[in-house]
C-alpha cells in the first residue's frame, strides 16, 4: 500500500484574522473616533456666530449691533417691523431687532420654529445689548414651534429616522445580494426596489408625525414625498458606494450621513451656533437639507425650499448614476475585503 501523505494545508478558518478583517476593524475604530470628534467638536461649546438679523434702528445703532464682540450677529438694516418680519418668514433672517428712537424699550423678534437654541442665543445677545444701553427689551416669538414639537427638534429626528432606514436598506441589499450588481439590469432593479421602499418609508414617517403623534400636523402629503426623496437618495448613494468600495462603502455612508451629517444638520444646535467647518457643510448633506426642508414646510409656508430640495435631488441623482456606472465595471479579484 502506498504511503499516505498529509493533505496540503488549506486556507485558515473563515473566522480567522486576515489582513482584510484587520483593515475593517481599523476602519471601524477610525469611524468611531470620527464620531466622537464630530459630535463633541460641534456641540461642546455652542457660540452664536453671524446670526442674520434684520434691524430697524438708526444706522449708528445698527452698526454697533453689527460690531459686537465675537460677531454674534450679521445685521441687515430694514425700514420697519413689517419688513423685519417678512425677512424672518422668508428665511432671509433668523431674528429682528426693533429699536424705538424715542422710547426706552426695544423689541426682539425671534422664530423658535427655526430652532429653540438659536432663539435663546438671540435673546441673550439682545438682553445684553439692551442692558448695556440702559433700555428695556421685549422678546416676541413670531413663529413658535408646535405644542408637540419641543424646541423644533421633531424635524431633525424625523430626518434621522428616514436616513437610517435608507442606508440600512442599502446595507441589507449589499449583504444579501452582493455589494455590486453583476449587470446594469440588476442595478436598475435595486433602484426600483429602493424607490418602492422609499415611498412606503416616507408615508410611514408622515403618518407618525401627523395623525399619530400630531408633532408636525397639517402637511402630510408634502412630508410624505419629502421623506420618499430623502430615503431614496440616501439608499441610492449607499448602494453606489458599495458598488465601488465593497463593504467599506457602508462605513463611508455612515461617515457622511451620520458622523458629518447629524452634528451639522441644525437639529440640536443650529448652524450659526456651531464651528465653521460644520456650518459650511451642513446645508449640502441630506441630513441638514432635509431638516431645513421640514421646518420650512411646516412653519414657514414653504419658503426657501429650493436649495434643500435641489440638494436632496442631487444626492438621489448622483447615487443612481454612480450605481449604474458601478454595475458596468468588470469584477476584479481582490477588490472586496474578506471578512
Amino acid at each position: 500500500m502506498p504511503p499516505r501523505h498529509n493533505a496540503a494545508p488549506g486556507p485558515g478558518p473563515r473566522g480567522g484574522l486576515t489582513p482584510g478583517t484587520l483593515a475593517l476593524v481599523v476602519g471601524v475604530f477610525l469611524v468611531q473616533l470620527g464620531f466622537l470628534l464630530s459630535y463633541i467638536g460641534s456641540f461642546h461649546h455652542p457660540d452664536p456666530q453671524g446670526i442674520p438679523v434684520a434691524v430697524a434702528a438708526p444706522r449708528k445703532a445698527a452698526a454697533q449691533l453689527d460690531r459686537l464682540p465675537g460677531d454674534p450677529l450679521a445685521v441687515t438694516v430694514v425700514k420697519n417691523e413689517r419688513t423685519a418680519r417678512e425677512r424672518i418668514r422668508e428665511r432671509n433672517a433668523e431674528g429682528g431687532y426693533l429699536m424705538s428712537p424715542r422710547g426706552g424699550r426695544d423689541t426682539l423678534l425671534v422664530a423658535s420654529a427655526a430652532g429653540g437654541p438659536q432663539a435663546q442665543a438671540l435673546r441673550k445677545v439682545g438682553e445684553r445689548v439692551a442692558a448695556e444701553q440702559h433700555r428695556q427689551l421685549s422678546v416676541v416669538d413670531i413663529t413658535p414651534s408646535g405644542r408637540q414639537d419641543y424646541e423644533s427638534l421633531t424635524a431633525f429626528y424625523l430626518i434621522v429616522g428616514w436616513l437610517v432606514g435608507g442606508y440600512l436598506l442599502a446595507s441589507l441589499m449589499g449583504v444579501l445580494a452582493g455589494t455590486r450588481p453583476a449587470r446594469p439590469g440588476l442595478g436598475a432593479l435595486r433602484l426600483a426596489g429602493t424607490a418602492g421602499y422609499a415611498i412606503l418609508s416616507g408615508l410611514g414617517g408622515a403618518i407618525i408625525v401627523d395623525p399619530v403623534l400630531h408633532a408636525l400636523p397639517g402637511h402630510f402629503v408634502a412630508l410624505w414625498w419629502l421623506g420618499a426623496l430623502l430615503v431614496f437618495g440616501t439608499a441610492a448613494c449607499t448602494l453606489a458606494l458599495e458598488a465601488f468600495l465593497g463593504v467599506v462603502g457602508i462605513g463611508v455612508a455612515v461617515l457622511i450621513f451620520v458622523v458629518l451629517g447629524n452634528p451639522s444638520a441644525g437639529g440640536a444646535f443650529q448652524k450659526h451656533l456651531i464651528p465653521s467647518f460644520w456650518r459650511a457643510i451642513g446645508d449640502w448633506i441630506p441630513t441638514g437639507a432635509g431638516t431645513s426642508a421640514v421646518r420650512n414646510i411646516v412653519y414657514f409656508s414653504g419658503n426657501a425650499l429650493g436649495t434643500p430640495l435641489l440638494v436632496l435631488a442631487g444626492w438621489a441623482l448622483a447615487g443612481s448614476v454612480l450605481l449604474m456606472l458601478g454595475s458596468l465595471r468588470r469584477r476584479e479579484p481582490g477588490l472586496t475585503l474578506p471578512i
